[in-house]
C-alpha cells in the first residue's frame, strides 16, 4: 500500500493546464486541493502557491499557515488557515497573470511539526517551512496569458 503524502485537485491535473477561472483573467479564486497520507507527527499544514517562471524571480501568489492537522482538503474559493502577505503585497489568493509564455504554478503543501507558525512575512514563512517541515506534497498547473 502506497503511503506517500500526495495532493490532488478536481479542478486540474498535475502538470496539466490550470483553468482560467483560477487566474486574474477569470474568477481569481483558489482551486480545490485534497491530500492523503501526511507524515506522522503532523501538527498543522502550510501552503505555498508560487510561479518560478516569473521574469523577476519566483513570484508567490498565496501563503497560508496554521491549517489544522485534521484538515484534508481546501475547498475552491476558501481560506483554510491564516494568510500571509504574498508577492502582490496582499493577504489573499491572487491567481496567475503571466506577462508572456506559459508559466508553472506550484501548490506545495507542507506538513508542519508545529501547530502555529510564527512567520508574519514571506521571508520568515519560507525560512520556517524549511526548518519545521516534516514533508511536502506538490501539484503543479500550467497557465498562459489568454
Amino acid at each position: 500500500m502506497d503511503k506517500t503524502f500526495k495532493i490532488t485537485s478536481k479542478g486540474f491535473q498535475d502538470n496539466g493546464p490550470l483553468p482560467k477561472k483560477y487566474s486574474t483573467f477569470g474568477e481569481d479564486v483558489n482551486p480545490d486541493l485534497e491530500w492523503v497520507n501526511p507524515p506522522e507527527g503532523t501538527k498543522s499544514f502550510a501552503l505555498v502557491n508560487d510561479d518560478p517562471d516569473c521574469p523577476i524571480g519566483t513570484w508567490t501568489h498565496w501563503l497560508v499557515k496554521d491549517i489544522p492537522a485534521t484538515t484534508t482538503k481546501i475547498e475552491e474559493n476558501s481560506v483554510p488557515g491564516v494568510e500571509v502577505v504574498n508577492s502582490w503585497g496582499c493577504v489573499e489568493y491572487k491567481g496567475p497573470k503571466p506577462p508572456s509564455g506559459t508559466h508553472r504554478y506550484y501548490f506545495t503543501l507542507y506538513a508542519m511539526k508545529v501547530e502555529k507558525m510564527k512567520a508574519k512575512n514571506m521571508k520568515d514563512f519560507y525560512k520556517e517551512v524549511e526548518k519545521e517541515s516534516l514533508g511536502k506534497a506538490v501539484i503543479m498547473g500550467k497557465f498562459a496569458r489568454p
